[in-house]
């Protein structure tokens, strides 16, 4: 049985996993720095034997709405221990991970912060300003914690995440290339960001595609540095969750484009019409479609995403 032992050291809480008398996990919170670049605080957990030198980066998703911050304090204080694609991959490989604590506000509900949608990129001032650059300021701040510990890391981290935040692994991806090894991504409703501005002369804006990619991000979409990175997407053939639906994930705008571009079908029209506009453009993509899962995971699924991940690791 797990209990925790709580140390304060300047910004950092320290947050120690004891399990029979021995020490199991650390956990470090790290606070928000605004002088550093992020506005929120990040989870970090660091094993007590660290085999694999590389950081694994899994992205909160609370799963409902909260103007309540501890709401997503504590989803992703559960998740940093608990069996998600990102901590379950981070504990074969015995590697450190972190998790973002984003708020997914209820006043702003339309602002989809866990799967970083087109609101939440749009947004131009204040805490939740551009959060794919302050979580890429909290990696580098990972980095340096990890160093405190004695732990030499890689650049390049891992991606990982399911639903909102396989969403927002993918779109990441696109636009931080280039600090990513591999990504893996799941439950992504049938739906991915496209390396294209157009498809059936419908433009394709973020979060479905680049056409105004360097409009609203202020540099160029690096196709060529994107579409080698290792990606590992996957959907279960009975998951029935569409987001596309939803008015929190998608305007109405961004519905109608999506239903006459790729299909208002979710499975198998959209997701195999977004699989073969990957494999056009030669993006270095493993897709799996699995039977008999819905929107979930199993243990098939993550040994198949830790043999992805050994192999171009």
């Amino acid at each position: 049985m797990l209990f925790e032992k709580l140390i304060k050291k300047s910004s950092i809480l320290f947050i120690v996993f004891i399990s029979n008398a021995s020490f199991a996990d650390t956990v470090i919170e790290v606070k928000a720095e605004p002088n550093k670049g992020f506005y929120f605080p990040f989870l970090l957990k660091i094993p007590s034997n660290i085999e694999t030198n590389y950081l694994i980066v899994e992205t909160n998703n609370t799963g409902a709405v909260s103007d309540d911050f501890e709401v997503h304090y504590q989803s992703a204080k559960k998740a940093i221990v608990g069996n998600a694609v990102g901590p379950w991959v981070a504990k074969k490989l015995n590697s450190p991970i972190l998790i973002p604590v984003f708020p997914r506000p209820k006043t702003d509900w339309e602002m989809y912060t866990h799967a970083l949608d087109r609101d939440t990129l749009l947004v131009e001032s204040g805490e939740l300003k551009r959060i794919d650059l302050q979580l890429l300021a909290m990696i580098s701040r990972a980095k340096k914690v990890l160093s405190n510990h004695s732990v030499t890391i890689q650049d390049k981290v891992i991606l990982t995440g399911f639903s909102a935040s396989g969403s927002l692994a993918n779109r990441f991806s696109m636009l931080h290339p280039d600090s990513i090894q591999l990504v893996v991504a799941g439950g992504l409703n049938g739906i991915l960001m496209l390396p294209v501005d157009n498809v059936s002369n419908k433009k394709l804006n973020y979060p479905l595609g680049v056409n105004d990619f360097k409009k609203i991000t202020g540099i160029d979409f690096n196709k060529t540095q994107w579409a080698s990175v290792p990606q590992f997407l996957f959907m279960g053939e009975n998951d029935t969750n569409d987001a596309v639906k939803y008015d929190d994930a998608y305007s109405d705008v961004e519905r109608k484009t999506i239903y006459s571009a790729l299909g208002q079908n979710m499975q198998p029209e959209r997701w195999v019409k977004c699989q073969d506009i990957y494999k056009a453009n030669n993006v270095n993509v493993v897709f799996h479609t699995y039977v008999n899962i819905g929107h979930g995971t199993n243990l098939k699924i993550h040994n198949d995403i830790l043999n992805f991940v050994r192999k171009n690791i």
